[in-house]
């Protein structure tokens, strides 16, 4: 077989495929000259143009498909006749003559034509009309932000902004979020269709425009009139695309929403109902206006993925409300309504950007004029957070009327953690309480206002702040124990310090802010110049003093200052161990309680109380024996001696001589108890004046 020159085989090849370029390729093709002029097109380039090879030629090239307005195509063809480098798949937006509402995409690929000595002869351009595939990955971006920002949070209106935020402009030039009001509260939604008159929240607005027109203010309960295309989105939960024509009958129905479209110049509405298991929490409204094109089918069905999306994470969040809701309410319930009023202890209560339902604070009432002051901290933010809270401080305060010590009573408390968190480990596997760890944070302090100290201990992190009266602000060291609930079994340890008059403790069940309040130069070190001043005023400028950014969360704040205990009000006796120190003590009580103005009743009861007591204590105890009352709230009577037998309670026979004398004590007193020191024990009654 013979063959011919390979040379013109490969001329012939290259002519005939150049001409499949121009006569059947769906690529548009374009040869510009050095001066950007159209040399010659193909076939595809004058269908897409509408426009005949003659009418083409000669014309630059954003004149063959019209190019009214858009990204400039010249410019970075030029640079490839400038430079050689070639142009690759390079998109560029534009609208064209023929229809200038809708934006056009075209993907441009130059290359810089040349002869074999290099001269450059022009520009091989190809264009290829991609606007369905840049409208779908630009429908995909829109999906993707929605899904990556909205939900981050269990906030309603913070989805809902989230929403109009990735919406707007890149979708919409205008986005309204309105929620069923019932479940911005955490109700459950309502089913569909939507009950006429149902009060719907605009939660969040968003537009392109600088002032846009609003027919309600975010923020605004209102109700939808009816007929319109919002109210039947929301009856049969199918979204609606509707051309807003100014004659449109349903505008009518709704005179300020009609407004704010003709003043937005508005041309269509895309309603889409946010509904989850046929149930309505809301409506979304989106706007086109000016020249953005009117949505189409491709738009609503985005639409519809976009309100489910955002269906659910309102959900979520209304789920979140309700329980946080109940949850706050256990703890309103739980906690301490009011401060206790404490003759030398001024107390105030304050939750920080509201307390989260596991935190706790309480102020308890012990003898001889002393107040325990306990601050606390569950984690958690649902229901099971504050009943574990509620039983924890129920066993502060019953192990607080055993008059413990600080470290025995966390001891305790650690203890009863412990067995609770057992209890819930023993739970079904199926059971959620199951899985959420029981641990805890707690401080227990108790401040006695006759030594003018204060005896602290403290399971997990939390410290009190300490301001003396010359604004020095400390932290006192207290070693830390281990956190409630947990494995730990190390031993609790106390700390004993000053807490001179006029001082003030704050106790937060937050550590961020102990450490914030420690180290700032807030209101805390001014605390003296308050003087007289309620304390809550202290509190409120802890609040308005806290820095946006601090992190440190929901807190419960406890604030005390001391006060000293009047000495009119206080007396002491030390006696031998002799049958005589008995009347002794006795004739001194009595002259002490008239000098009180005590009642006659009272005052009786009291000596024989203190008769008894110092009885025992010299028949019983070791010397020496030491009375003291303390006139407060109530008439508190102690007897004190070195001897560690613990007192017991007996009820005596008829016959019996003896033993009675604890039991009278307990019998005229209103309460009675035993506290241990280093040096001994005491023996304390307390008696209600009458009213």
């Amino acid at each position: 077989m013979a063959h011919g020159d390979p040379g013109r085989q490969v001329d012939e090849a290259a002519a005939s495929m150049l001409e499949a370029l121009f006569t059947r390729s769906p690529v548009g093709l374009h040869f510009l000259d050095t001066d950007m002029r159209v040399v010659r097109v193909n076939a595809a380039t004058s269908a897409e143009a509408g426009l005949s090879v003659g009418d083409v030629i000669g014309q630059p090239i954003s004149a063959v498909y019209g190019m009214v307005e858009g990204d400039d195509i010249e410019a970075p063809v030029r640079k490839v006749l400038d430079t050689g480098v070639p142009l690759r798949q390079h998109i560029v937006r534009t609208r064209l003559r023929e229809d200038p509402s809708r934006a056009r995409h075209f993907e441009i690929t130059a290359l810089r034509l040349e002869d074999p000595h290099g001269t450059v002869l022009g520009l091989a351009v190809t264009a290829v009309d991609v606007t369905e595939r840049e409208r779908a990955r630009g429908r995909a971006q829109v999906l993707d932000a929605v899904r990556r920002t909205v939900g981050r949070t269990l906030d309603t209106a913070v989805s809902c902004e989230d929403l109009v935020d990735a919406l707007v402009p890149a979708f919409a030039d205008l986005a309204v979020v309105e929620v069923v009001d019932a479940v911005i509260r955490g109700d459950d939604p309502p089913l569909a269709p939507l009950p006429l008159n149902t009060p719907l929240m605009r939660v969040a607005f968003r537009s392109t425009a600088a002032h846009p027109p609003q027919a309600h203010p975010v923020g605004d309960v209102h109700r939808l009139p009816g007929p319109t295309p919002f109210t039947q989105a929301m009856a049969d939960l199918h979204p609606r695309v509707v051309d807003l024509p100014p004659d449109a009958p349903w505008l009518s129905v709704d005179p300020p929403r009609a407004e704010a479209i003709r003043t937005s110049r508005a041309h269509t509405l895309l309603a889409a109902p946010l509904t989850l298991r046929d149930t309505v929490l809301g409506l979304v409204s989106l706007y086109r206006t000016g020249q953005s094109p009117p949505f189409d089918e491709g738009d609503r069905d985005l639409a519809v993925e976009l309100a489910a999306h955002t269906a659910l994470c309102i959900d979520n969040a209304r789920r979140f409300t309700r329980e946080h809701t109940v949850a706050a309410t256990v703890q309103r319930q739980l906690l301490p309504r009011s401060p206790e009023t404490h003759s030398s202890l001024e107390t105030a209560y304050l939750s920080v950007t509201g307390a989260v339902p596991g935190a706790w604070y309480d102020t308890i009432a012990l003898s001889s004029a002393r107040t325990a002051l306990v601050v606390g901290n569950v984690p958690g933010r649902s229901l099971n957070a504050a009943a574990t809270m509620g039983q924890l401080r129920t066993v502060v305060r019953s192990l607080s009327t055993f008059d413990l010590a600080p470290d025995e009573l966390l001891a305790r408390l650690h203890d009863t953690a412990a067995q609770l968190a057992t209890e819930r480990a023993a739970l079904p596997l199926g059971d959620p309480l199951r899985r959420e760890t029981l641990t805890a944070d707690c401080v227990y302090a108790v401040h006695d206002p006759l030594t003018g100290s204060c005896t602290m201990a403290g399971a997990g992190r939390l410290a009190p702040v300490l301001v003396r009266p010359d604004g020095t602000v400390t932290v006192p060291d207290t070693p830390a124990g281990p956190g409630l609930g947990t494995e730990e079994d190390a031993p609790f340890a106390t700390v004993e310090f000053e807490v001179p008059d006029g001082s003030v403790l704050v106790f937060a069940s937050d550590p961020l802010l102990t450490s914030y309040l420690a180290d700032s130069s807030g209101p805390l070190r001014k605390s003296p110049d308050y003087g007289e001043r309620p304390l809550q005023d202290l509190c409120d400028d802890i609040v308005y003093a806290l820095p946006a950014d601090l992190g440190a969360g929901d807190a419960a704040v406890l604030v005390a200052r001391a006060r000293c205990f009047p000495a009119d009000r206080f007396t002491a006796w030390r006696f031998d161990s002799e049958p005589t120190a008995v009347a002794l003590a006795r004739q001194r009580t009595h002259r002490q309680l008239v000098a009180w103005c005590v009642d006659e009743e009272t005052a009786f009861n009291t000596e024989l109380i203190v008769s008894e007591l110092v009885t025992n204590a010299i028949r019983y105890g070791s010397p020496p024996v030491e009375v003291r009352l303390v006139n407060d709230r109530s008439l508190t009577c102690e007897v004190c001696d070195t001897g560690s037998a613990a007192p017991h309670l007996r009820h005596a026979r008829t016959v019996d001589e003896g033993g009675r004398g604890l039991f009278i004590a307990a019998q005229l007193a209103q309460a009675w108890g035993t506290r241990y020191t280093p040096q001994g024990k005491t023996i304390w009654t307390e008696q209600s004046f009458p009213i």
